[in-house]
């Protein structure tokens, strides 16, 4: 994806489309880290890149659940931020792809992007005054939640080593080098990701 998302057929495709978007940016924050550096958390929070995929793709499955009207799954708040030792950068990566293909199947059943979808009672961050949000609501909320963990991403990896996103989207996608962007390579001597 050379950094703008394609035209566009519909509202669908542009919903999936943009979401997909900022999952690359995701991707591309991950490239070339070792699951140590993955899971390093550099900055003043508790983030890693590692664990802002695991996060994401947890986050996307509970979404798509409300969307759907299906029981959510449980899991450690705390847990899923975090990329544990008995875990792979290689793993979460493949979790996150196999979450977004499951809400790509999910709105591929969903006839009306305006179809209301039940707001869950007793959820402290969920507002009581609204009854219904809709598919559209849902897919847009997705893109924020995306695209504000996507940011985060890029200022964790640039803390972790210094790869910042133009270089990192390039060295992913295998652009050639021009003298406005070079892609990203491995600082000399640095440990290689399996």
């Amino acid at each position: 994806m050379p950094g703008n998302v394609p035209p566009v057929a519909d509202e669908r495709d542009g919903l999936l489309a943009f979401l997909d978007q900022q999952r690359q940016g995701v991707r591309n924050a991950a490239f070339g880290l070792t699951d140590e550096q993955a899971r390093l958390a550099p900055t003043a929070s508790t983030l890693s890149v590692g664990g802002l995929v695991k996060h994401l793709a947890q986050m996307e499955r509970n979404w798509v659940a409300i969307m759907v009207q299906e029981p959510g799954r449980e899991a450690d708040y705390d847990d899923g931020f975090r990329l544990r030792e008995d875990e792979t950068l290689a793993d979460v990566l493949a979790d996150y792809a196999k979450a977004a293909g499951e809400t790509t199947a999910a709105v591929a059943g969903i006839a009306d992007m305006g179809r209301p979808v039940p707001v869950p009672k007793g959820v402290p961050w969920f507002p009581d005054d609204v009854d219904a949000w809709s598919v559209r609501w849902v897919l847009l909320h997705l893109i924020e939640e995306t695209a504000r963990h996507a940011g985060h991403a890029d200022l964790v990896r640039e803390a972790v080593d210094g790869a910042t996103c133009w270089p990192l989207m390039v060295a992913a996608e295998g652009w050639p080098a021009t003298p406005w962007v070079q892609p990203w390579q491995p600082a000399t001597g640095a440990a290689q990701p399996a």
